[in-house]
């Protein structure tokens, strides 16, 4: 039996896999490694600086983030036609690209399975709401939204190989992700005030970037956090398992 033809499609907002933040240039990097381990005959969609086991297509140089000559819309549509004018190529084509990538779904023969990495907003749903009947992947059964054609729940999953087991844990808190208020810092920084109220000191680190961060600090502040809280950026690689 021949191997089967995936192509996997990466965001072009970062490198894949990202070097410091990118959480969905993440998981599109970690699911490629485990089909090409698997034997696999997969091609990698992203960013031209992408490192990868797979074959590797690539229009676009540099992630937009990366690079602010690079006009973002510009690269995520070379980008995304890209992959679809290929794929007759390809028995599936796996897209981590969000809604946009949809509008191509209808324009060619071969399944498209969508990961959805979250709703960013109301106003991109009526593009899902039209291409509902298409399939899709939820990476949490609550990140659901009604009408579309889910085949399954998978959870983000992590490189093993990259974080070190230790036996015995530390007393202090970690975040990591994007600081924006939907991924509930406000909540994790109110809980820490209550604990501290109760005569507890946990320190938190949080790491990550984000559009918020300016407002995180200052809650921290007004919630008495100076001393517990810091805020550390963006990090990955071994920077990022020393942190952990």
């Amino acid at each position: 039996m021949p191997a089967r033809r995936v192509a996997v499609l990466a965001p072009v907002a970062w490198r894949t896999p990202p070097r410091q933040y990118g959480a969905w240039e993440t998981v599109a990097s970690n699911i490629t490694e485990g089909l090409v381990a698997r034997g696999w005959d997969v091609t990698l969609f992203a960013s031209r600086d992408s490192v990868t086991s797979a074959c590797l297509h690539a229009v676009v140089d540099r992630g937009y983030e990366e690079d602010s000559a690079i006009d973002p819309k510009v690269a995520e549509y070379l980008h995304i036609s890209e992959v679809f004018e290929c794929a007759a190529e390809f028995d599936l084509i796996h897209s981590h690209c969000d809604f946009m990538a949809l509008t191509y779904t209808r324009l060619v023969k071969t399944p498209v399975l969508t990961t959805i990495h979250g709703f960013s907003s109301p106003q991109i749903m009526p593009a899902y709401r039209k291409y509902g009947d298409g399939y899709f992947v939820s990476i949490s059964d609550s990140d659901r939204a009604p009408g579309l054609n889910y085949l399954a729940t998978v959870y983000n999953g992590i490189d093993l190989a990259l974080y070190p087991f230790r036996e015995s844990g530390g007393g202090d808190l970690i975040f990591l992700g994007r600081l924006v208020t939907e991924k509930g810092i406000d909540v994790l920084l109110q809980a820490l005030a209550l604990l501290q109220s109760r005569g507890f000191s946990p320190r938190l680190t949080i790491v990550g970037s984000g559009p918020e961060l300016s407002a995180m600090q200052q809650m921290a502040e007004k919630l008495g956090l100076r001393e517990h809280v810091t805020f550390v950026g963006a990090k990955g690689g071994t920077e990022l398992v020393s942190l952990l």
